[in-house]
């Protein structure tokens, strides 16, 4: 490369916003339905939104009650080569469509079937087209599993970094050691030693992790989110996320009226179970009737949140960020080019200083103040916690309201509407490149995952079919570290 270009390369990496990423920001927004295009909207002014793989590996070795997979999820094999060539396909898309940079999940049925090398190799595809993975799970592997994913074959680590969401609830069937658990508390020995690993992987290997708690609501423990919250903030996870369950997937493991539970009845749990209230108006990701989520500083059992509506100092403070440093990429960056970056953005706004600083000031000062800050560090109690709520939709309006988006149609139907405009703001999009679109979670999953699942039962089909029976199928653990695991279909008892 020329002097010339070295030049032209070294000045691009440093703005601080790509170009890329203002074009992908500016379309993003562009194409938000009129009604979230707010002063708290996030989507199209700081990020495109999470991201997803689908058709990968869809098969599970637990059974929950409810299931988003189709009926036939569970009838297609695991195979690594066909899950790296379809991530493959998809981040190579995303990058294209979407900028250089986004989180997006590795989620199928249950990442841990994968052998370790290809999960391995998943995460360095995703990383290759500059998103930053993170791997869904039910928590139910070992720490050897773990290494063999995040260790080479010499025992170095390919990732300074893991991020991993696992999911815990009571109306998961199948867990090792919980195969029917009767409450949210039983499963606090779970919880504990999934994140206890990570605490060991950067202990033992120097590698850092990211750590997200999921659990299912439903009319049978959404009494129990309360005490799920207060008792997993004490553990170390990053995130505390739950989705109010909803009529998508396989309607055999429909067992209950989802309707009851509301977002509103999710969110005061957590609030009862925190402690105090927990303000999360100030930003916003897509719909409110689909997201809400906050981020705050939990110091020693005190929570001071980033950024309070009711103080018009925050919200005068995010809207300076968000029209000048918004879709700045902080992750994976090199410090040197990092450091250049924050200086230019500074220096094109110096006016946006004293407003931040006072930011911070105030989360201090929320915090308890410097002292009770460095106190609870020194115990390590001191951390970033997120909360977030999902709210899915049902498939019968999902359906219709699809499409007519498909042809271009807004439905007279009040409830219809609503969905359109819920799937038009969403912000966790799949990837399709074989069509050249883009589509929400909740039409992959209730349009597009049961006939693709058809598909990839004929092309991935379970090892010693027989008629419609299928046999256990064997996942090996190539690294040797591992134990085999059998993981066939499993039925309720």
């Amino acid at each position: 490369m020329s002097l010339a270009n070295r030049i032209r390369s070294f000045e691009l990496d440093t703005r601080p916003i790509h170009p890329h990423t203002k074009r992908a920001l500016a379309k993003r927004w562009a194409e938000l339905p009129e009604h979230v295009k707010t002063d708290n909207q996030l989507l199209g002014r700081c990020a495109v939104g999470c991201e997803g793989t689908h058709g990968v590996f869809p098969k599970c070795d637990l059974t929950c009650s409810p299931c988003y997979h189709s009926a036939d999820a569970n009838k297609v094999r695991i195979d690594g080569d066909h899950t790296v060539a379809e991530v493959h396909e998809q981040m190579e898309f995303l990058h294209q469509v979407r900028g250089p940079r986004a989180h997006a999940q590795l989620i199928g049925g249950e990442v841990s079937l994968l052998p370790a090398e290809d999960h391995a190799q998943a995460l360095l595809t995703m990383r290759k087209f500059g998103r930053e993975p993170m791997s869904m799970t039910h928590g139910d592997f070992s720490y050897d599993y773990l290494k063999d994913v995040v260790l080479d074959a010499d025992g170095s680590p390919r990732f300074k970094k893991v991020s991993f969401a696992a999911h815990f609830d009571s109306l998961m069937r199948g867990r090792r050691g919980a195969v029917r658990p009767r409450s949210e508390g039983e499963l606090n020995p779970f919880r504990e030693k999934f994140a206890q690993m990570f605490v060991d992987l950067k202990r033992e290997h120097g590698v850092k992790s990211y750590l997200a708690h999921n659990m299912t609501v439903t009319p049978s423990n959404v009494g129990e989110v309360g005490s799920v919250t207060r008792d997993v903030l004490e553990m170390p996870f990053d995130m505390m996320s739950f989705q109010p369950a909803a009529f998508i997937g396989d309607d055999r493991r429909w067992k209950e009226d989802f309707t009851e539970v509301t977002i509103d009845a999710v969110w005061d749990q957590i609030e009862e179970g925190a402690g105090h209230k927990i303000p999360w108006k100030a930003t916003q990701f897509g719909d409110p009737r689909c997201n809400r989520s906050t981020v705050g500083m939990r110091v020693d059992g005190r929570f001071a949140v980033l950024l309070d509506a009711d103080d018009p100092r925050d919200i005068a403070a995010r809207d300076r960020f968000l029209d000048h440093f918004g879709g700045m990429i902080f992750g994976d960056i090199p410090t040197h080019i990092l450091t250049i970056k924050i200086i230019r953005a500074i220096a094109g706004h110096p006016g946006d200083i004293p407003p931040l600083i006072g930011l911070a000031r105030r989360v201090v000062k929320r915090a308890g103040g410097v002292g009770r800050m460095l106190r609870a560090a020194r115990k390590g109690k001191l951390g970033f916690k997120t909360f977030v709520v999902h709210n899915f939709m049902d498939a019968d309006v999902v359906a219709p309201a699809w499409k007519l988006m498909e042809e271009g149609v807004t439905s007279d139907d009040p409830k219809i509407r609503e969905t359109q405009e819920r799937l038009g703001s969403c912000m966790y999009a799949m990837s399709h490149p074989e069509d050249g679109r883009l589509v929400p979670a909740c039409t992959q999953h209730s349009v597009l995952d049961p006939i693709e699942n058809i598909g990839l039962r004929k092309l991935l089909p379970l090892i010693g079919r027989s008629g419609d029976q299928a046999e256990p199928a064997i996942v090996s653990r190539p690294d040797g570290l591992s134990p085999v695991r059998k993981t066939g279909r499993h039925v309720d008892a």
